[in-house]
């Protein structure tokens, strides 16, 4: 029986890719080349340092590892400057819905991401009271497909990870989730999220009987 929900950030909950898009292409041109929203989608569920490292191969650019960490806190202080403006309207559809569906069924909710802003966009959009635990870029070391931030999240809601199901729309994390001995529902497209147990298009789509059923 499913005993906790564990949710991804970016593509499930809400969707910021705009604005780590904006900010990655604002570094890129402040490198001297350009940076598309193809190579955008290539960086989902990436940490910021190996995103950085990817966006620096593109563009032919050499860094030492000092100046890398510069330029990952450069685009960062742009990225958390956009996402100060985040709403409640940013939520993606049937998230907060399906939020207290479960919590409502007495399941427990986790967040399982790479972000290290989640807790600041998770309170501009009104949501972080629906979570029983952050696990995020802070609090974890190693990157998705790595289970790490999921396995700490089912240990700080006291379950073995049997017990939890994954929200991912990332394949990487899929992988991570799947690592770790969890159940998984891939957010997208079926095609790109193989392994997952159950593909839907969003939350909107999800609900308790569908769960119990994974």
């Amino acid at each position: 029986m499913v005993k906790a929900c564990i949710f991804d950030l970016d593509g499930v909950i809400v969707d910021t890719a705009v604005y780590h898009f904006k900010a990655w292409k604002r570094l890129a041109n402040h490198l001297g080349f350009d940076f598309t929203e193809a190579e955008n989608e290539k960086l989902k569920g990436v940490s910021r340092v190996r995103s950085l490292q990817l966006i620096l191969e593109w563009g032919g650019v050499k860094k030492t590892t000092d100046e890398q960490s510069q330029l990952a806190d450069l685009k960062n202080s742009w990225y958390v400057e956009m996402i100060q403006g985040m709403q409640p309207d940013e939520i993606l559809p049937g998230a907060k819905e399906f939020l207290l569906t479960v919590r409502n069924a007495g399941l427990k909710t986790a967040l399982g991401s790479a972000s290290k802003n989640s807790r600041t966009i998770l309170e501009k959009v009104g949501l972080i009271e629906l979570f029983d635990s952050i696990i995020d870029g802070n609090t974890v070391t190693a990157s998705k497909p790595d289970p790490e931030v999921f396995l700490k999240g089912a240990q700080s809601l006291g379950f073995n990870p049997a017990d939890c199901v994954v929200f991912e729309d990332a394949i990487a994390g899929v992988e991570a989730a799947l690592a770790g001995g969890m159940k998984v529902v891939g957010i997208g497209d079926s095609a790109t999220l193989i392994g997952a147990n159950l593909v839907v298009a969003g939350l909107h789509e999800m609900n308790l009987d569908k769960l119990y059923k994974l």
